[in-house]
């Protein structure tokens, strides 16, 4: 599964970098805020992925022992409750 997620990687990034890399006239206006505005598109999607996944960042970058809960501690919480 790593192998196969990393050589769609590899060929998205040449793909991307053969694209970009290749010259090509342009028939157009470019105006500077269309450049802006794709920033602005990957800063919102790093943004919403961050957002998503931010349980996990934050465990990645916090102490191991609290992330893990004890199965004694969780039954004696439940019966306590009761």
């Amino acid at each position: 599964m790593k192998r196969l997620f990393l050589s769609l990687s590899l060929a998205l990034f040449i793909a991307f970098s053969l694209s970009v890399a290749t010259a090509r006239p342009a028939y157009g206006y470019v105006d500077p805020g269309s450049g802006f505005l794709a920033v602005q598109t990957i800063a919102s999607v790093a943004a919403a992925f961050g957002y998503f996944l931010r349980r996990r960042i934050a465990a990645f970058f916090g102490k191991k022992e609290a992330v893990a809960v004890s199965p004694t501690l969780q039954k004696g919480s439940q019966s306590s409750a009761k």
